[in-house]
């Protein structure tokens, strides 16, 4: 058993402290999930919906405590509300789309044959969440999960000790069985042996590449469903049609907002040399305009990283790029940068693909803007990345930007707008952001498996 220790961003000082569970404890409680599962799974569609919003209801009803725990455990000012926003417009999307999502495909149904596609589902889910967006994300699984007839295991990352519980309590004032919804405090090595030992029918899994590679190791020869999104290194591309003060004001934000620590945060963007001095201008008196702080004072507009070592990497990848050659034209000094968890913003230009800022995971706030001359030239930079999650296009045209999207190696592609995530449309990416589908329809499937009724009948 080993003990896990959330330390607070804000002041370095220890938050919260749980035991995670021996492994013969986490058997017996995946084994009650699995019971559970019985049980819940013939329950009607109807009722597992209800009682499946009836938690999501009860979880804002928390709001007001939650958004402050969230400052203590990762940093993001209080001024933001928390995400229960989020979390209600994909929980509210989800449950609408399940009768559709989860209906039989009927082949055929007359006097001699009954044949048609059901879904079925997996059994015990295993949800390994993030910190960063600590609520949206688990939701994203947990909610179909749950209404699809699953039951639900969650382990979640040790900076976000309370999310959990907060979940944990939702769903039990909901009236969930016991069993059908657990939060589980669990290490590493504990989560892989149960992975190992084929105790879920699908495990999803949201955080770094090698989190995901750990994962699928521990289910390597079990032919357990996985469902993996790891990291980016999305893209932003303004066209010389695109609407430059939207473009700057959105993308900006999409790689600052929450200290970049975002999934679908821009962490690199190309303008066409006709608007790149502007660009360049207007985003650097954005920027200059925040106030780096405690994220309990509601002036606060950028609060500190989740962890000193993540603002570490940004710091390492920021110093190796301007002793490269690149500028950064944001004066550190001007805020309240502690040379741990409160890490400034940063701009910088004169960057190129040799530098590990434009290449490697940056999850911070700091972003390279680099000129182009044509849709040729971003396409081949945006594709020259690991990562394919998300990339957001500025122009015009629409017809344009779907062809670029068309040859672009990304996961979902957006025009005119970034760093969010569509309930309808499903959340998927390629390459080492990892494998899989979340939201949407195909979130469904992701948490159900086919099964095939071929009947016929006597006649």
């Amino acid at each position: 058993m080993s003990t896990l220790t959330c330390t607070s961003p804000v002041d370095g000082s220890t938050f919260a402290i749980r035991e995670s569970l021996t492994l013969a404890a986490a058997r017996a409680a995946v084994e009650n999930a699995r019971n559970a599962h019985r049980d819940w799974s013939q329950q009607s569609l109807a009722y597992r919906r209800e009682r499946v919003l009836q938690a999501i209801a009860l979880l804002g009803a928390m709001n007001d405590e939650i958004v402050v725990e969230l400052a203590h455990q990762m940093g993001r000012p209080v001024r933001y509300g928390g995400e229960f926003g989020g979390v209600k417009e994909r929980s509210d999307a989800m449950a609408g789309m399940a009768e559709e999502a989860l209906a039989p495909l009927i082949v055929e149904s007359s006097a001699a044959f009954e044949r048609r596609i059901e879904r079925e589902p997996q059994g015990v889910v295993l949800v390994v969440a993030p910190w960063n967006y600590p609520y949206m994300t688990a939701i994203n699984t947990i909610v179909p999960a749950l209404i699809a007839g699953n039951s639900v295991v969650l382990k979640h990352a040790t900076q976000t000790l309370l999310v959990g519980e907060r979940l944990q309590q939702a769903f039990d004032a909901a009236g969930l069985p016991a069993g059908v919804f657990t939060n589980l405090f669990l290490d590493h090595q504990i989560t892989a042996e149960l992975i190992r030992e084929r105790s879920f029918g699908f495990v999803n899994f949201t955080g770094s590449v090698t989190g995901g590679q750990a994962i699928e190791r521990a289910a390597l020869g079990t032919f357990t469903s996985i469902g993996l999104e790891l990291g980016g290194k999305d893209p932003g591309y303004v066209a010389e049609d695109a609407d430059l003060d939207a473009a700057v004001d959105t993308l900006i934000d999409g790689a600052m907002f929450n200290a970049g620590q975002c999934c679908c945060g821009i962490e690199r963007i190309y303008v066409h040399r006709s608007l790149f001095d502007s660009f360049v201008e207007k985003s650097v008196a954005i920027v200059s305009g925040y106030v780096l702080g405690n994220p309990l004072d509601a002036n606060t507009t950028l609060g500190p990283m989740a962890h000193t070592r993540f603002a570490q990497t940004v710091r390492e990848q920021t110093a190796q790029a301007i002793a490269s050659g690149a500028t950064g034209l944001i004066d550190a000094s001007a805020y309240a940068d502690n040379g741990g968890a409160y890490l400034a913003p940063q701009i910088l230009v004169d960057v190129n693909h040799s530098m590990r800022v434009m290449r490697e995971e940056s999850f911070g706030p700091v972003v390279g803007i680099m000129a182009v001359d044509s849709d040729e030239q971003a396409i081949e930079l945006m594709n020259d990345s690991s990562f394919g999650l998300t990339a957001s296009l500025w122009t015009q045209d629409a017809e344009r930007a779907a062809r670029i999207g068309r040859e672009i190696h990304t996961g979902t592609v957006f025009m005119n707008r970034c760093d969010y995530l569509d309930p309808q449309l499903c959340w998927t990416g390629c390459k080492d952001t990892g494998r899989g589908a979340g939201l949407s329809v195909l979130g469904y499937h992701s948490v159900t498996r086919p099964k095939s009724y071929h009947l016929k009948k006597v006649l």
